[in-house]
């Protein structure tokens, strides 16, 4: 096993100390219930570590609760009542229409200016908190897709599929007038990869507004149905197959001074993706990534956003396997010439600084970790702030860099995994931190002096429970080279000298990652419940997961699962050195594609796991969408070698121990084919798995669902692997 980092180490005994100590605990101490544990239940909420919620009012900080809004003292920490519930309400005049129920999603607009904005679904308003009076109220709060611009106080929204814009006196235009299930206008496209989240792009000044325009009338229809009605009726979904016609997307440019629209003359944008859409600090200039279908060319191309037409391709990048781009560029909020744009073209996530010639200034970051997020900017040093896993690859840490100097600062206490959110200047950040023996802490930090306010140290809301042991370590990847980091839960009172039933919980897949330096080692609340019952929860991050570079997640292109299963044998394995594991009661467990993995791995190793279940899992990617689907295994046309040999369906027959297929009726992401073919195979070899159904859920279960599956879960373990 590889030696961890001096402060993991002392982490791990640390958490022994701590989650052993149950043994010596009376037998008063509380079990927990999935009610508890689920965030569906009726308990959870109280079952999570105390929280503030915050938000910036340029640089200064403020606290928002359910009755008041207070201040907090950069320098002190001290708390000052800003207003109250009562003090909205009564400025606003409210009324039971536009009643201001809670003040915890204020927010502070202008960072000049005495302004907060509150409202619900019915209304929206501005109130100058100084000569408590409202200032600005919309006209159009809870339609779909609501995007309203502070400055000019504009509101794009949908209604009815058009989409509108509402100017700041309340005035509606209208933008479209073919919009349809088919025709999508002002919301996200393909399938909300590459990082897109909406539909709708604001200019810096309020005076345009980028859009989204895709037509998909060409794109299949997949038959879902609705049960709640007296008849079931069909309510068919548009889902792109990997290798079959996909949408077609144009971006549009509103103009809200001449009240006019146009397209960027982007040339064919048949199988072309257009991505991470920003503005020029002068409005004048929109930038976007084009890929190509073959997601193996990206280019960064500028339009001018009066006309339409293109003026640059400012950068390109290309792959033999693909690449992702997944954040928009950011221009320097001191040099309107100079953008930062993120790569890992290097074989990590780094920071590259361009300017507007598209002319490289400098690499800003490198090294074997990656660049998670940027979180703002510092004017006065001239530095970027931005998360890392540079000191550890389970850990995200808080950096500047000096844009002039290249010098790296770690602004934050080098453990566990900080949230920052940043102050309109960069001079100050709010800090969100948690570890493995911390429940979690949030500081106030000057960047320039490091100074630090501790606001608030959560206790462990778990107190007074029969908590698991959580520990963390390592393995050797099947290359024989690299660092696989797992997590391990084990009972309160757990006995070396005896052997228990084991279960592998898996994930597996790119852009997600199970182990982490939170809380619990970032424990699913699950896996309590199962160690509760006398269980050993066993969790891997494989090769093709997240966070840990470029030739680390592509291992798996165009084979999914196979890579990743030979890196969970090598956890199996590792279970099998252990005097306390009982190999022959493993069970495995997995969602999306952890059920893809869980099925693969019960059909690929069926003398090794004796209980498995697979929820919403992928069976054959031929049925998986385009986006997604393509860019880790190409066309089934181009690589039908590598759809066969990870297609399920002739595997069916190797079935040897209980499995039971979970999926939501309504699933518009693993659509029930995946399933339903999988059972016809089944059939076919004469195999039997068992199948349950939650009608008219997605993909994942929502609500109080949420602990009725769980439950479901537990019982098949409980009653087949025990």
């Amino acid at each position: 096993m590889m030696k961890i980092k001096h402060w993991v180490a002392l982490a791990i005994l640390s958490l022994f100390t701590v989650y052993l100590s149950p043994l010596t605990m009376s037998a008063q101490d509380r079990l927990f219930t999935l009610e508890d544990l689920n965030y569906g239940g009726k308990n959870y909420r109280n079952l999570q570590p105390q929280n503030l919620w915050l938000t910036w009012w340029g640089d200064q900080l403020i606290q928002t609760d359910i009755e008041e809004c207070y201040t907090i003292d950069t320098q002190t920490g001290k708390k000052t009542t800003l207003f109250t519930l009562d003090d909205i309400n009564k400025w606003a005049k409210s009324d039971d229409t536009k009643y201001v129920r809670h003040l915890m999603n204020a927010t502070f607009p202008y960072p000049d200016k005495p302004i907060v904005a509150v409202g619900n679904r019915k209304a929206y308003v501005l109130i100058d908190f100084q000569t408590k009076e409202v200032i600005w109220q919309d006209s159009i709060s809870g339609q779909e897709a609501n995007d309203w611009n502070s400055t000019s106080r504009a509101t794009a929204y949908v209604e009815d599929h058009q989409l509108f814009v509402a100017d700041h006196q309340g005035k509606k235009h209208q933008l479209s007038t073919d919009g349809s299930r088919d025709i999508v206008y002002g919301q996200s496209v393909h399938r909300n990869e590459f990082g897109i989240e909406k539909g709708t792009f604001w200019s810096p000044d309020g005076q345009r507004l980028a859009f989204y325009r895709m037509d998909q009338s060409m794109v299949t229809d997949y038959p879902q149905v609705e049960v709640d009605t007296r008849i079931a009726t069909h309510e068919p979904d548009k889902y792109p197959m990997a290798g079959e016609t996909s949408h077609i997307v144009a971006v549009g440019i509103y103009d809200i001074n001449t009240d006019q629209t146009i397209y960027l003359q982007t040339g064919d944008p048949t199988d072309r993706y257009f991505t991470n859409i920003a503005w020029s600090p002068d409005s004048k200039t929109i930038y976007l990534f084009e890929l190509d279908r073959d997601q193996k060319d990206c280019q960064l191309v500028s339009y001018d956003a009066a006309t339409g037409e293109k003026k640059a391709a400012l950068y390109r990048e290309t792959s033999d396997k693909y690449v992702e781009p997944l954040h928009p560029i950011q221009f320097l909020p001191w040099d309107a010439t100079k953008f930062i744009l993120q790569s890992q073209r290097d074989g990590y996530n780094h920071l590259y600084l361009y300017n507007v010639k598209g002319e490289l200034v400098k690499q800003l970051t490198r090294g074997a970790w990656v660049v998670q997020e940027v979180l703002g900017f510092n004017e006065q040093q001239k530095s970027i702030l931005y998360a890392s896993n540079e000191v550890h690859p389970l850990q995200r840490n808080t950096y500047s860099v000096h844009i002039a100097t290249g010098k790296r600062t770690l602004l934050d206490n080098g453990r566990g995994s900080h949230h920052a959110m940043v102050s309109g200047s960069g001079y100050y950040f709010y800090d969100r931190y948690t570890a493995p023996d911390v429940p979690r802490n949030i500081d106030l930090v000057e960047v320039k002096t490091a100074k630090t306010q501790r606001l608030l140290t959560a206790e462990d809301p778990w107190k007074g429970y029969q908590q698991p042991i959580f520990e963390s370590g390592s393995i050797k990847a099947a290359d024989g080279e690299t660092n696989l980091y797992y997590r391990m839960v084990k009972p309160h009172d757990f006995d070396a000298t005896k052997k228990y039933p084991t279960v592998v919980y898996v994930y597996g897949g790119p852009h997600a990652h199970n182990v982490e330096a939170t809380w619990h080692w970032h424990s699913r609340s699950w896996e309590t419940y199962m160690a509760q019952k006398g269980y050993i929860v066993f969790i891997l991050d494989n090769r093709g997961s997240e966070n840990r570079g470029r030739d680390f997640e592509q291992a798996t292109f165009r084979q999914l699962g196979q890579i990743e299963m030979q890196d969970q044998m090598k956890g199996v394995d590792y279970l099998r050195s252990l005097p306390y594991i009982d190999m022959d009661r493993l069970g495995i467990h997995g969602w999306s594609f952890g059920g893809f993995m869980t099925i693969s791995l019960m059909l690929n190793y069926p003398d090794v796991f004796k209980v498995g279940v697979a929820g919403g899992p992928v069976i054959d990617w031929k049925w998986y969408e385009v986006m997604y689907g393509e860019r880790y295994m190409d066309t089934p046309q181009t690589n039908p070698e590598g759809y066969e040999k990870t297609s399920l369906l002739a595997k069916a027959k190797n079935l040897k121990g209980k499995l039971q297929i979970i999926t939501g009726y309504n699933d518009k992401t693993v659509v029930p084919q995946h399933c339903l073919a999988f059972l016809k195979a089944c059939i076919e070899a004469g195999t039997q798995p068992d199948f349950f159904v939650y009608p008219g859920e997605p993909h994942n279960m929502r609500g109080h669902a949420s602990v009725h599956l769980h439950e479901r879960i537990t019982q098949y373990f409980e009653e087949y692997l025990k």
